[in-house]
């Protein structure tokens, strides 16, 4: 399979490290219009300012679905050749701090990625490289993360981990 025979990619690495630069190239390559799902909220100042930055990396070809926690049907109802979702952790943080079902709404992406025509890529953090955290939430979250990352990884067409901005085809 060359490079341009995906539908599905995802992009994972660590903070900072250049997956969302990434993620938006590999979607860019094809042409608009193109539908960004945000998973993040701003609960502070900081995230705010953030968010207005990665809006800003983007053209008037994008258009944004906010989807903090319902990113099945944000995906679903996208109507795009090309969807980026960034990001699958924040999203799988969103689900956790509201008590949701985690693996049905995973359940629930993988089913909407195996039906929506578009090229879909989806940006995560691999965030079982670090130390173990020292509390249980913390804990909890960073499992399942990577039980998400797994689910998520072994269904699409494409896997790229990008470490230090450059990226390395895993799948």
């Amino acid at each position: 399979m060359n490079d341009d025979a995906w539908r599905t990619r995802l992009v994972l690495g660590g903070a900072r490290s250049g997956k969302s630069r990434h993620a938006q190239a590999l979607a860019e390559a094809f042409a608009p219009p193109r539908v960004f799902v945000a998973t993040a909220q701003a609960f502070d100042a900081e995230m705010v300012d953030r968010i207005a930055r990665h809006c800003a990396d983007r053209d008037a070809d994008w258009r944004t679905i906010e989807a903090p926690l319902a990113l099945a049907e944000a995906i679903a109802s996208a109507d795009a050749p090309v969807v980026l979702v960034d990001c699958l952790t924040l999203w799988t943080s969103n689900l956790l701090l509201g008590d949701a079902d985690i693996d049905a709404a995973t359940d629930a992406l993988l089913a909407a990625l195996a039906i929506t025509p578009a090229r879909i890529v989806l940006v995560s953090n691999e965030v079982g490289w670090g130390i173990v955290p020292d509390n249980a939430l913390a804990r909890r979250f960073r499992d399942v993360a990577g039980r998400v990352n797994q689910r998520v990884a072994a269904t699409v067409d494409r896997v790229d981990l990008i470490v230090a901005g450059l990226a390395m085809r895993l799948k």
